[in-house]
């Protein structure tokens, strides 16, 4: 087992795992796993640059994941940086405050690799194990199967058995979407109405068709869905009485249910959303948006369930940064 640092800094949060990891079956013995808001992209679509209060709020969340790195000790680091940072003329400026705080240079990924870490991440268990269905009972899970990784500014699907057989990244996610539709004069319409709803929706039906350009929707026997959007729709359908990620992971939310609570997140104020228990404060304007994207992908594909897992890209990421560590190793 190799001890790493996986960091995950994407449009709306930032996380971080800590875990002792075998590269060879990604058995992963978490020590620490953390996730802070920081909302880096916000503005990015409309002026193309990071915000500064928003690098700053960045910054804050790097410098205590370098202090929780530094105790636990890990031996190797890996800082991958996803859609807002892609998109920003400015991200010189964030890549030299992450390498100044935490050492290493992140890594400005593409939607291609950023997909590829997520299946890894979310199926590995899966097939390393053959793992039945979620302890509700239900058919076994079946391959091959679509990851979709619904994150602030980009949504990654990912089709693919053992290995990924083809993977596109679309930039529909929960922050863009909201900032594109639901924002008017810098404030989030509480609740939307039914034109920004219907204009979010046919968005979200463009940026389908463009991944079924790459990626055999169709083909795939088991939706895994990952990242907040979905594990906070599946805390309330679970109607849990706070966020408790073993009673989420790899539970299987019906179609209905997600229709049901993507309608509700859309008809809801602020306050309403707010009060959810599982709701983090950090997504209460912007589950709407994310739901809808889960709902979409359920009608486009057909699935009738969609298996939620924790495990995703920062996951992967881990997995990735044990086989160079010890990789490493082998070289000297």
């Amino acid at each position: 087992m190799t001890r790493v640092a996986a960091v995950d800094c994407g449009t709306n949060s930032i996380r971080l795992l800590v875990a002792d990891c075998d590269p060879d079956t990604g058995e992963l013995v978490e020590l620490d796993r953390r996730m802070t808001v920081v909302r880096l992209g916000q503005g990015v679509d409309k002026t193309g640059r990071l915000a500064p209060e928003a690098l700053e709020r960045t910054f804050a969340a790097c410098r205590e994941y370098a202090a929780v790195i530094k105790e636990l000790g890990a031996e190797k680091i890996r800082f991958v940086a996803t859609s807002a940072s892609r998109d920003a003329e400015n991200r010189d400026d964030f890549v030299r405050g992450v390498l100044d705080i935490l050492g290493v240079e992140p890594e400005v990924i593409s939607g291609e690799q950023e997909a590829e870490y997520s299946f890894t991440g979310a199926t590995k268990e899966l097939v390393v194990h053959d793992l039945p269905p979620a302890s509700s009972g239900g058919t076994p899970v079946e391959r091959p199967f679509l990851v979709v990784d619904i994150g602030g500014g980009s949504t990654e699907f990912v089709v693919g058995e053992e290995q990924v057989r083809a993977a596109r990244s679309v930039d529909v996610g929960c922050v863009r979407m909201t900032e594109r539709h639901l924002v008017v004069d810098g404030v989030v319409s509480d609740p939307p109405t039914a034109a920004q709803v219907a204009a979010m929706r046919a968005d979200i039906e463009a940026a389908l068709d463009l991944a079924a350009e790459t990626v055999p929707l169709a083909e795939a026997r088991t939706l895994v869905g990952l990242a907040g959007s979905v594990t906070t729709v599946a805390g309330i359908a679970l109607g849990l009485p706070e966020y408790v990620s073993s009673r989420i992971h790899h539970s299987r939310i019906g179609y209905e249910q997600v229709r049901e609570i993507s309608e509700r997140m859309l008809t809801s104020t602020h306050a309403e959303r707010a009060a959810i228990p599982v709701m983090h404060p950090g997504r209460v304007d912007v589950i709407g948006a994310g739901a809808l994207v889960l709902l979409a992908i359920m009608e486009r594909t057909g699935a009738s369930e969609v298996v939620v897992s924790e495990h995703d890209i920062l996951d992967g990421i881990a997995i990735k940064a044990a086989e160079e560590a010890e990789a490493d190793k082998q070289r000297s």
